[in-house]
């Protein structure tokens, strides 16, 4: 798969921008705050229908604009779709395929698949067990489209679920309340529940490995690294990715759950609570890497889903590997080990503010960007 043009219409800084690719490396060279990472995010937004660095729609499009228009040809052999997906802030978002409207935004899932690895992802190491929690899942939906809607469901069965807890929790401390309905929002959220807790185990199961090469390509033979998905059921009821027998699990914990949740009004069980521990050796990286093993293990996270993705994906249907100002961040021996570990890629696009910090591996169309404006150059 490539992605043969961008185009933007008023996105973030962009009032109108065009940019042709080309299979192998494209760079992106310019000062901070030009628009670089802007290019980049419009192409992460196309495969995921979510922004790396911002969870509104408000700031994705240019200010004075109503609405932006992101659109993206892509190509699979001979074959070429456009894809273009509308921002619309306060209102539903729209998407297209070849002109024509799909019926949900989430049915163009698939069409473009990116691996992105931004600064952001230090967070990857650092954050919260959230910010795990959504790498796992935006990693699912890129390797099965389908897991969108189970992860939507799941949401929203969460949502109404709490929203029960809380009026169903001041009934009963008031001496009433009926928890037949309750029961009904249980059973709903342990079966959407299992599907996505399944999903994961087992994508945590294949990747781990994947991370662990990584890691010690990009460190130089360090480690070795370890991920352990830690479920809000326990150890003990996680111990099949049976989606019969997790549904089992997760009901019983619920059941067991239920006062703890009525007095606080929030559901404490289930893969909203779960955690992605990493580690590498003996000890965890949360509180104990360095900066440096930080920003290793993070791209190893990455370049493992690149890895698994273009190992399951279809023959034409290698995903864009995007490297947003990576190279600044890295010591010279991880910059050229990376050069050498993505230079094989089919097409990669990369950003940075100096053009020397990206090594010589990774060279190949290089667009200047300035002033709004995206020039190629060589």
């Amino acid at each position: 798969m490539q992605l043969r043009a961008l185009e933007l219409v008023d996105f973030r800084s962009y009032e109108h921008a065009r940019v042709d690719l080309e299979s192998g490396g494209s760079l992106f060279v310019g000062p901070n705050g030009e628009g670089k990472t802007n290019l980049v995010e419009a192409v992460g937004y196309l495969a995921t229908l979510t922004s790396h660095r911002v969870a509104a729609g408000a700031p994705l499009v240019r200010r004075g604009a109503e609405r932006a228009v992101l659109r993206g040809v892509v190509a699979r052999g001979d074959r070429e779709t456009v894809l273009e997906v509308e921002l619309n802030p306060g209102r539903a978002n729209r998407a297209r395929l070849n002109r024509a409207p799909v019926p949900r935004p989430r049915e163009v899932l698939g069409t473009v698949r990116t691996v992105l690895f931004a600064p952001e992802d230090l967070a990857l190491v650092k954050g919260d067990p959230a910010e795990r929690r959504r790498f796992l899942d935006e990693l699912l939906v890129a390797r099965t489209p389908r897991l969108a809607a189970v992860r939507a469901d799941y949401d929203r069965v969460l949502r109404q679920r709490n929203a029960l807890l809380k009026t169903a929790g001041l009934a009963v401390r008031a001496g009433g309340g009926d928890l037949r309905t309750l029961d009904v929002w249980d059973a709903h959220l342990a079966r959407t529940g299992a599907e996505l807790l399944a999903a994961r185990l087992d994508l945590v199961a294949v990747l781990g490995p994947l991370v662990d090469k990584a890691y010690a390509a990009v460190s130089g033979g360090r480690g070795p690294t370890l991920l352990d998905y830690r479920s809000s059921l326990g150890a003990d009821d996680v111990v099949s990715t049976d989606r019969e027998v997790l549904a089992a699990a997760m009901s019983a914990a619920l059941a067991a759950a239920r006062r703890s949740e009525l007095e606080r009004g929030v559901t404490l069980v289930g893969p909203h609570r779960d955690e992605l521990a990493l580690g590498i050796g003996d000890l965890p990286a949360r509180g104990y890497a360095s900066h440096g093993e930080s920003w290793s293990l993070a791209l190893a996270l990455r370049l493992a889903s690149y890895d698994l993705l273009r190992s399951e994906g279809p023959a034409d249907g290698e995903p864009v590997l995007v490297l947003d100002d990576v190279f600044a961040e890295l010591d010279v021996h991880r910059r050229a080990r990376l050069g050498e570990l993505v230079s094989e890629a089919e097409q990669v696009l990369v950003t940075a503010a100096v053009a020397a910090d990206v090594p010589d591996a990774l060279a190949g169309a290089r667009f200047d960007v300035a002033d709004g404006a995206v020039r190629r150059v060589c």
